[in-house]
C-alpha cells in the first residue's frame, strides 16, 4: 500500500474511534456534572452575599446590645449619685428643723432693730421667710431627677430585652446561612472530583481506542511495500510552535490577592477571568477582548501536553469557554476564578484546550 494511502486509512480509523469515544463521552454522566457544578456555584455565589449580610446583621444586633448595656451602667450610676444626693438633702432638711426647733424664734423686732436701713430691713425679711422653701425645692427636684432616672431604667431594660433577642435571631439566620454555604462548597468540592475522575477515565478509553485502532491499521498494511513500512500512524494536533510568551507569568504573578470582581479588568477595581488575561497581555502589546470565548477564537491552539508558561488555558468547549487561566507550568495557572477568592494559583484540571498568542 502507499505510504499516503495507508496515512489515509489510518486517520480514518483513528477518527472513528475517536468519534465512538466522544459519542460514548457525550452520554457520560460529564455534561450533566459540569451543569450541575455551573447549578451550585451560582447558588454558593448568591449564598455568599446572603451570608456576608447575615454575618453583617448579627455583628450590628450585637454593637447595639453593647451600646444599650453601656447606657444601662451608666443609668445605674446617675441614679445611685441621684439618691445619695436625695439622701444628703433630707438629712440637712431635718437637721435644719431640728435647729429651728430648737432655737427661739425671731421676732420681727430684732429683725427691724439689726437692720441698717430699710433695704437690709426688706432682705432680711425676705431671706428669713425663703429659707425653708429653699430647702423643700432642693428636695422635690432631687426626687423628680431620681423617678427620672428610675423610669428611665425601666426603659433601658425593655431595650436590653429586645436586643438581646435580635442578637438571638442575627445569631440562628447567621449560623443557618454558613452552614447551607459550607454544604455548598462540600458540594462543589464533590462534583469536581467526580468530573475529573469521570474525564480521566474518558481519556484513558480514547487514548486505548486510538492505539487499538492504529494496531488495527498497521496490521492490515503489513503485507504493503517496504517502503511504507515505517509510518508512524498517529495524527496528532498541531503545535503552533515558538516559545509563546512566558515573560506574561511574571506580570500575572504580580496581581495574586487582588479581589474577584465581575466585569473587573484592573488592580483598582479587581478582576474576573478574562479580565486579568486581558489586562496581563495588554502590558506585552498584545490586545484582546474581555471574554474568555473570544480570547480562544484569538489563540492559536495548543494542545493540554504542548503548553508552555505564558499559554492562556480555556475551560468549557469549541463553542463556548467559560473560563480562562494563564499557564505557569507544572499544571498549574494563575487565575481569577470567582467571587470570592481572589487571584490565585490554580491547576489545569479539567481544561479542554491551550491558547498561544
Amino acid at each position: 500500500m502507499h505510504r499516503s494511502s495507508r496515512a489515509i486509512v489510518l486517520a480514518l480509523a483513528v477518527l472513528a474511534a475517536l468519534v465512538s469515544v466522544t459519542s460514548s463521552a457525550q452520554a457520560s454522566p460529564v455534561s450533566d456534572k459540569k451543569a450541575r457544578l455551573q447549578a451550585v456555584e451560582a447558588r454558593l455565589e448568591a449564598v455568599g452575599t446572603k451570608a456576608s449580610i447575615a454575618v453583617e446583621g448579627y455583628n450590628q444586633a450585637t454593637t447595639r446590645l453593647g451600646a444599650v448595656r453601656e447606657h444601662i451602667k451608666q443609668n445605674r450610676k446617675q441614679l445611685a449619685a441621684a439618691q445619695r444626693d436625695l439622701d444628703l438633702a433630707n438629712r440637712q432638711l431635718t437637721a435644719r428643723a431640728i435647729d429651728i426647733y430648737k432655737t427661739p424664734d425671731t421676732g420681727f423686732l430684732d429683725v427691724v432693730l439689726r437692720s441698717a436701713s430699710f433695704d437690709d430691713l426688706i432682705s432680711r425679711y425676705d431671706l428669713m421667710s425663703r429659707v425653708g422653701n429653699s430647702d423643700v425645692n432642693l428636695v422635690n427636684s432631687l426626687a423628680a431627677l431620681r423617678n427620672g432616672i428610675r423610669d428611665r431604667r425601666i426603659a433601658l431594660a425593655a431595650d436590653e430585652r429586645s436586643a438581646e433577642q435580635l442578637v438571638k435571631r442575627r445569631a440562628k439566620e447567621r449560623t443557618q446561612v454558613l452552614a447551607l454555604q459550607a454544604q455548598l462548597q462540600s458540594m462543589t468540592r464533590g462534583i469536581k472530583a467526580d468530573i475529573q475522575r469521570l474525564q480521566a477515565q474518558q481519556q484513558a478509553a480514547a487514548a486505548a481506542a486510538v492505539a487499538a485502532a492504529s494496531a488495527r491499521t498497521a496490521a492490515g498494511a503489513s503485507g504493503g511495500s517496504a517502503s511504507s513500512s515505517g509510518s508512524s500512524g498517529l495524527i496528532r494536533a498541531v503545535d503552533p510552535g515558538g516559545p509563546g510568551h512566558p515573560e506574561v507569568v511574571a506580570i500575572a504573578q504580580r496581581y495574586l490577592g487582588i479581589p474577584y470582581v465581575w466585569g473587573g479588568a484592573s488592580p483598582g477595581s479587581g478582576f474576573d477571568c478574562s479580565g486579568l488575561v486581558m489586562y496581563v497581555y495588554a502590558q506585552i502589546g498584545i490586545g484582546l477582548s474581555h471574554g474568555a470565548t473570544d480570547q480562544q477564537h484569538a489563540s492559536r491552539p495548543v494542545p493540554l501536553s504542548a503548553l508552555q508558561p505564558g499559554d492562556l488555558v480555556f475551560y468549557g468547549n469549541a463553542s463556548y469557554s467559560y473560563h480562562v487561566a494563564i499557564f505557569v507550568g507544572g499544571g498549574r495557572t494563575i487565575e481569577a476564578a470567582r467571587s470570592g477568592t481572589p487571584v490565585r494559583y490554580g491547576v489545569v484540571g479539567s481544561a479542554w484546550i491551550g491558547g498561544r498568542f
